[in-house]
C-alpha cells in the first residue's frame, strides 16, 4: 500500500512539473494554431462540397480528420518525447534524483510513478485536444467519428509507447538525445508503415512486410492505424476501399485484441529494460 501512495505520489509531481515546463506551452500554441487551419480547412471543405451528402464529401471529411488527427499525434509525440528525457536523466544530471533516492524509495517506484505522471499527461493532452478537434469538424462539416473514444484510446497509447520509449533511451543517452531519437523512430516507423501500404496495394509481399514488421518492432504506427479506421466513415471502407489501398491516412480494418496485447506487452517490457538500467545507473 505504501508502495502504490509513492508512485501517486511520483506521479503528481511528474504532472505538476510537466505542467510548469516551457514544452507544455508549446504544444499550447502548436494545438491552437492546428484547432485554428482545420477550421478554416473543414469551412473550405463544407463550401466545396455543399455539405456531407456524397460519398465523396464524406471521403474529403474523414481524410483530412485523419490528416487533422496525425498532426495532434505528431504534436503529442514531440511533447512526450522531450518531456520523458529531462524528467529522468535531467534530475540524475542535476543531482535531484540523488536527494529523492537517498530516502528510503527504490528507484523502481520512482521510475513508475514518473512515467504514470507523463501517460496520464500523455492522454489528457490527446483526450482534450481531440475532442476539440472533432467539436470543429461537427460544427463546419456535421461530420462525427464514428467511434470516438477508440480512436482517442489508441492514441493515448501511442503516446504511452513513445514515453516509454523515451524513458528507456533517457537512462542511457542525455535527455535531448533521447527526445531526438525517440522521435526520429516515431518517424521513420510512420514512413515504413506507407511503405507497407503501398507494398499491400501493389501486391507486393516483400515491400508489405517492411510495414508489418516495423509494426511488431515499434507499435506506434499500428496504434495510429488503429485510431484512424476509428475516425473514419465505415460505409467507406465499401466504397473506396480499392482506391485508396496505398493511402497513409486510411486504414481498412480495425485492430486485433492480438496485436493490442502486443502493444501492452511492449509497453511492459520496455519499462522493465528502463527500470533495471535505471538501477545499474550511477546518480
Amino acid at each position: 500500500m505504501t508502495a502504490v501512495r509513492t508512485v501517486l505520489t511520483f506521479a503528481g509531481l511528474t504532472l505538476r512539473e510537466a505542467a510548469r515546463r516551457k514544452v507544455l506551452r508549446s504544444l499550447a500554441v502548436l494545438t491552437l494554431l492546428l484547432l485554428g487551419l482545420s477550421a478554416w480547412g473543414f469551412a473550405r471543405l463544407d463550401a466545396e462540397f455543399g455539405g456531407l451528402t456524397s460519398g465523396e464529401a464524406r471521403l474529403a471529411a474523414s481524410t483530412v480528420l485523419n490528416l487533422v488527427m496525425f498532426g495532434f499525434s505528431l504534436i503529442a509525440a514531440l511533447g512526450t518525447a522531450f518531456l520523458a528525457g529531462p524528467t529522468l536523466s535531467g534530475e540524475v544530471e542535476s543531482g535531484t534524483a540523488l536527494a529523492m533516492l537517498a530516502r528510503p524509495v527504490r528507484r523502481s517506484t520512482v521510475l513508475v510513478g514518473k512515467w504514470l505522471g507523463l501517460v496520464a499527461f500523455g492522454g489528457a493532452f490527446v483526450s482534450l485536444a481531440g475532442l476539440a478537434q472533432f467539436v470543429v469538424v461537427q460544427v463546419t462539416v456535421g461530420y462525427w467519428p464514428p467511434r470516438p473514444v477508440a480512436g482517442l484510446a489508441l492514441l493515448a497509447a501511442q503516446t504511452a509507447v513513445l514515453l516509454t520509449l523515451g524513458l528507456l533511451l533517457s537512462t542511457v543517452i542525455s535527455p535531448m538525445a533521447s527526445g531526438v531519437v525517440a522521435v526520429g523512430l516515431f518517424g521513420a516507423t510512420w514512413i515504413a508503415g506507407v511503405v507497407g501500404g503501398i507494398g499491400d496495394a501493389l501486391g507486393n509481399e516483400g515491400v508489405a512486410r517492411v510495414g508489418a514488421v516495423s509494426r511488431m518492432l515499434l507499435p506506434t504506427d499500428g496504434l495510429w492505424r488503429g485510431a484512424m479506421n476509428a475516425f473514419q466513415d465505415p460505409s467507406l471502407l465499401t466504397q473506396f476501399a480499392p482506391d485508396l489501398g496505398g493511402s497513409p491516412f486510411f486504414s481498412e480494418a480495425p485492430l486485433t485484441a492480438t496485436y493490442l496485447a502486443w502493444a501492452a506487452l511492449w509497453v511492459a517490457v520496455v519499462l522493465g529494460l528502463a527500470g533495471m538500467a535505471f538501477s545499474r545507473r550511477d546518480l
